[in-house]
């Protein structure tokens, strides 16, 4: 990172080809909106009070998405060109001194190895400006680069006004530029508005320069994906698909298993522990945290969650916003939600929901059972079919369980209610009032039996 040098971001845009009322650049790929990839990316090369992002579109919601990354934001309130874009962040405290980078909203693919080179390049070489470019084997509908004798650039030339000979070039335009910022301002206020469009186009400060005698040098990487611009689901998808399946690789090399990596999602915020393994189908979404020889199964969904080492996730188990101690288990067809705790060693079983509770160290709770605002100390035993009743029709009520409780199955805990530590409530009860340390709660109707009944039915039934 270099303290001289600014970013600016232009992502005013609505990106009228995705079809969406959405602004194009807080559609997500890879589990992050496009505009948050080009931020991280920029954070590579500048700090982030020097990253400027342009926006228009959807200005508010835009800002929000990604205001905790620390960048600064000016708003450009009538599209015209991505000079203008440029124009607008003239105000903006060091973009006219040192180094300015230009990136887009909607490239999220440029990567922050490509972004260290373009500065050690343009800075190496004594030039004015610098543009990344790519070869493709197709160049339909790209501007292209027209280069001089030195290997500099001469002009950047729009597909509908090349000549059939310049149509032939292969290397295009990325619209990625690293500018000497004293140089660029004078030239940027020059610029004047396309003839046809109204637009004022960056493109032109190169053509201006070059005619003061300044070098643009182009930049030439090798993965045309980088500079790949969002403009379509289609596109989007790619760029989705590339994202994950980058994440899933880094994940394998560096120790993870991941059993039928092609059907396994990934975001790219998420970090793993070596020896875990990953089942088919699973998803690590948001900013999920799964430590080492942990297990996920198969079509499990983890969002930003937390896995202790040795914590396991079984097949078709949900963990949201919740954490897994060391060794815990959930599943398979468990439950985590709304800030759920398993602790060390704690067990949740199938079709278990826990939603702001705290399972302590040890504790089971492992068939059918709802527990939802409770605490639960340790070494306790949920019985299957428990629940807590924690909603009274306005509001949340809490339940306690004490150390060493045993509740039995089909137990119904209406809150707010306390279970002493070390107490037996007997199954099929209904407990509406406190459990005292070390004692037997029955909460159950008394059982009668009527002798002869059920034949009586029948008979009566078969007249």
């Amino acid at each position: 990172m270099t303290r001289d040098v600014s970013v600016v971001i232009l992502a005013a845009g609505l990106g009228t080809r995705m079809r969406s009322g959405l602004a194009k650049v807080l559609h997500q790929a890879g589990g992050a909106c496009l505009l948050e990839h080009v931020i991280e990316a920029a954070k590579e090369i500048a700090e982030p009070e020097r990253i400027v992002a342009v926006v228009g579109h959807q200005a508010e919601r835009v800002k929000a998405e990604v205001e905790g990354l620390g960048t600064r934001f000016e708003v450009q309130t009538e599209q015209k060109g991505t000079g203008h874009a440029l124009r607008v962040c003239a105000g903006q405290p060091g973009v006219k001194s040192g180094r300015l980078v230009v990136l887009y909203g909607d490239c999220p693919l440029l990567s922050r190895a490509t972004l260290r080179r373009l500065l050690a390049e343009h800075e190496a070489g004594g030039r004015a400006a610098t543009v990344i470019t790519t070869v493709l084997p197709d160049a339909t509908g790209y501007g292209r680069i027209v280069l001089d004798e030195a290997g500099q650039v001469a002009a950047i030339v729009e597909q509908k006004a090349a000549t059939a000979e310049q149509k032939e070039i292969r290397e295009i335009n990325s619209g990625i530029y690293c500018f000497e910022a004293e140089l660029l301002w004078p030239y940027l206020e020059k610029v004047e508005p396309n003839p046809a469009s109204g637009e004022y186009y960056l493109t032109d400060v190169v053509e201006l320069m070059r005619a003061a005698g300044h070098a643009t040098v182009p930049l030439v990487v090798e993965d045309a994906n980088e500079i790949l611009g969002i403009n379509t689901r289609v596109e989007l998808a790619e760029a989705d698909r590339i994202f994950r399946q980058k994440k899933v690789r880094e994940l394998m090399l560096g120790g993870v298993t991941i059993q039928r990596p092609e059907t396994v999602t990934v975001d790219v915020g998420v970090e793993v522990g070596q020896d875990t393994v990953i089942g088919p189908m699973a998803q690590l979404l948001g900013k999920t945290k799964v430590g080492r020889e942990c297990a996920v199964g198969a079509s499990a969904i983890l969002e930003n969650a937390v896995l202790e080492d040795g914590a396991k996730v079984h097949a078709f188990s949900s963990v949201q916003d919740s954490r897994l101690g060391a060794a815990a288990e959930v599943g398979p067809y468990g439950r985590l939600r709304m800030g759920a705790v398993v602790e060390d060693g704690a067990m949740v079983g199938n079709f278990v929901e826990l939603k702001k509770t705290r399972l302590g160290q040890g504790s089971k709770a492992m068939h059918l059972a709802y527990l939802g605002d409770a605490t639960i100390g340790q070494k306790v035993n949920i019985g299957a079919g428990t629940i807590t009743c924690n909603y009274d029709g306005r509001k949340k009520n809490p339940t306690q369980i004490g150390d060493g409780a045993f509740v039995g199955s089909n137990s119904t805990l209406v809150a707010p209610v306390e279970v002493g530590a070390g107490s037996y409530v007997a199954a099929a009860s209904i407990v509406t009032k406190p459990v005292p340390k070390d004692a037997l709660a029955v909460g159950r109707a008394h059982q009668i039996n009527k002798e002869g009944w059920a034949k009586r039915r029948r008979e009566e039934k078969a007249e």
